[in-house]
């Protein structure tokens, strides 16, 4: 068994035992796929959103690509630093990911961004990248130039 697949069974246990107010975790059969739901505590979020992450053979050393996916009642939220495409502007995900970080790490600290904000719009960039962006959230270059929202 890989090291990210022994990684992840630890974390789905754990997610298993512990409480995660507002989020659900469901993996899929390969453990490196998992989409996350989030109930978010701020009427600018009155739907349930979901994350899906997919972890590479180097998970937990190198991040997992996480991204809003849209679906029937799952609309992409509203937010300063999430596109339009799903793809979210956090340095979590990029320069300042550790592998002390989990996928509920990075749920707890995205649902806490969403709590926290005041504001529905998009990133000023948000055609133009949405457009123009590659399809894995990983492989874009993303200036963390906002902290405030």
């Amino acid at each position: 068994m890989s090291i990210a697949n022994k990684r992840l069974l630890k974390e789905w246990k754990t997610v298993q035992n512990e409480a995660y107010p507002g989020i659900e975790f469901f993996p899929t059969d390969s453990m490196l796929e998992w989409n996350v739901d989030l109930v978010i505590d701020n009427p600018l979020y009155p739907d349930v959103y979901r994350l899906g992450f997919k972890m590479g053979k180097g998970y937990p050393l190198e991040s997992p690509s996480v991204q809003f996916v849209a679906g029937d009642e799952r609309p992409i939220p509203m937010h300063p630093h999430v596109y339009s495409n799903g793809h979210i502007c956090l340095d979590l995900l990029g320069d300042n990911w550790t592998p002390v970080h989990s996928v509920a790490s990075v749920s707890v600290s995205i649902q806490s961004m969403l709590c926290q904000n005041k504001v529905a719009e998009r990133p000023p960039d948000d055609a133009q990248y949405s457009k123009n962006a590659p399809r894995d959230p990983k492989k874009s270059l993303f200036e963390y130039h906002d902290d405030s929202v």
